[in-house]
């Protein structure tokens, strides 16, 4: 769901070592994605570091222009741990003829370190994994979607171009790390059976993470954190604030983030009267911000596994989120509470039982779904199931159910 802005790999301390490498012996992993921002990746840079830790070699490849600061940043705090480096090449969030060009830096950098993985992160990271022609090397072709061009408005002529991309490339794909069963059904729907090595791999959050946040002295009533734009549903948070502070509640909320909506969100807010009920702040640590609300909402239309929520429920963070893609998952056995997307009045009722819940069942409830995440959302896990998934594809090529994917020239 978030944007880097969030500070998504800020997990609260050293991220832990793979205890077991699975018999699978030394890699070398190259993480292709577009963005270095968001949950995405949070996810990549999480990984780069349990596997450089369990004895592998690994190296990035991102897109040039985005990021900015916050994204060289993390890069550089990477560093340690990339021992094939960050590669950084222009890429375009929609296809383009000049993903020609990448397809070939992708090619030349996986062919210059000797990469025997390439995991491809989000629809564009996907492509150029699967798609890259390296000589002289035969890697395995990983594929994690993380929601992407799946959750593109199904239906429509370009969801399905999308699909039918999908369901070609499925033939240069070794395995799927699929990150909640919601993507991995939604390939199944819209693209037909993989017929290809499959896993579903949980995000995964440190134990750090689990500790409690303290709360500021001066909190806003209500908390957002992530993209600026209105596929997170953000027009639906507003309209449930208008109608609880019609109620005669006078809430406030803070926005935390970035996104393209940003001016149109801001412009929004004062059309509504809001002005004054609503503050908006730049992308920061997410604890930081989690102990400036007593409610976090999440009113996304469309998601896969957001570790935003992740993060708030492992910090006993008081929670409204909305019923879509993969947030079910999370919340387990109290995905009953969750609210139904595109519907204001449902999310401003749900957000005022949270607010007018007893401080005690309160506590408990939210306490109660962080051990519920605790126990099924660890990161050593996450980084075990990838490093498994591999392994099988490994073993496919070597006892040959599955041939080594043939070159493709770009």
């Amino acid at each position: 769901m978030s944007a880097f802005a969030l500070d998504h790999t800020e997990s609260g301390g050293s991220v832990p070592v793979v205890n077991a490498m699975g018999g699978l012996p030394e890699q070398r992993i190259l993480h292709v994605f577009r963005a270095p921002v968001g949950g995405l990746f949070r996810h990549v840079v999480d990984l780069a570091r349990l596997q450089a830790a369990a004895g592998h070699r690994v190296g990035i490849v991102c897109d040039a222009s985005t990021g900015g600061e916050r994204a060289a940043r993390a890069l550089a705090e990477l560093a340690p741990s990339l021992a094939l480096g960050v590669t950084r090449t222009p890429m375009r969030r929609n296809p383009h003829p000049s993903d020609l060009r990448a397809l070939r830096a992708i090619a030349r950098r996986a062919e210059a370190v000797g990469a025997t993985v390439l995991h491809g992160h989000g629809a564009k990271g996907g492509v150029y994994a699967r798609l890259a022609l390296v000589r002289g090397g035969a890697p395995v072709r990983a594929y994690t979607p993380h929601g992407g061009s799946y959750n593109y408005k199904p239906g429509t002529l370009r969801h399905r171009l999308y699909m039918g991309i999908e369901r070609a490339l499925a033939l240069r794909t070794d395995v799927f790390l699929f990150e909640s069963e919601y993507v991995a059904g939604r390939h199944r729907a819209y693209a037909g059976d993989p017929r290809r090595i499959t896993r579903i791999v949980h995000n995964g959050i440190s134990e750090a993470e689990f500790a409690p946040v303290v709360p500021a002295e001066d909190r806003y009533d209500l908390l957002y954190v992530g993209e600026l734009r209105d596929a997170k549903g953000v027009p639906f948070l507003l309209d449930a604030l208008l109608r609880l502070r019609a109620e005669g509640r006078p809430l406030r909320l803070l926005m935390v983030g970035s996104g393209p909506d940003a001016d149109v969100l801001a412009d929004r807010v004062v059309e509504m009267g809001l002005g004054d009920a609503v503050a908006f702040e730049p992308p920061q640590a997410i604890r930081a911000v989690l102990a400036r609300g007593r409610v976090m909402v999440v009113p996304s239309l469309a998601e896969s596994l957001p570790y935003v929520v992740l993060e708030a429920a492992a910090a006993r963070q008081p929670l409204v989120a909305t019923n879509v893609g993969g947030i079910p998952e999370i919340f387990g056995p109290a995905a009953t509470e969750l609210v139904p997307a595109r519907d204001g009045k449902a999310l401003a009722g749900a957000i005022a039982k949270v607010l007018d819940e007893e401080p005690e069942a309160r506590r408990l409830r939210f306490e109660g779904l962080a051990a519920s995440v605790k126990a099924r959302f660890s990161m050593t896990r996450m980084g075990s199931d990838v490093l498994s998934g591999y392994a099988a594809a490994l073993r496919a090529r070597a006892d040959g159910t599955r041939p080594a994917i043939a070159p493709t020239a770009p």
